[in-house]
């Protein structure tokens, strides 16, 4: 599934920082704006994978319904 984020990117001396505005924890480094860009891609991956982890452990033992939902932003 492919979602669309807002990337921000700043430069710091010799290094690329960025985040990403739709979700906190999301942000990464890079020695180029190239690599920082890999590393926020990775780190969003991961930061979604670490909440629905999360959300499934805290809900394991409660009857719950899970479904897609689609919102136009």
């Amino acid at each position: 599934m492919l979602n669309k984020y807002t990337a921000v990117f700043e430069q710091d001396d010799d290094w690329w920082i960025g985040y990403v505005e739709e979700l906190p924890g999301a942000n990464t480094q890079g020695a180029t704006l190239a690599e920082a860009r890999v590393n926020l891609q990775e780190a969003i991956q991961l930061v979604v994978e670490a909440n629905r982890e999360l959300a499934r452990r805290e809900f394991a033992d409660r009857p719950v319904l899970r479904e897609s939902l689609l919102v136009a932003v």
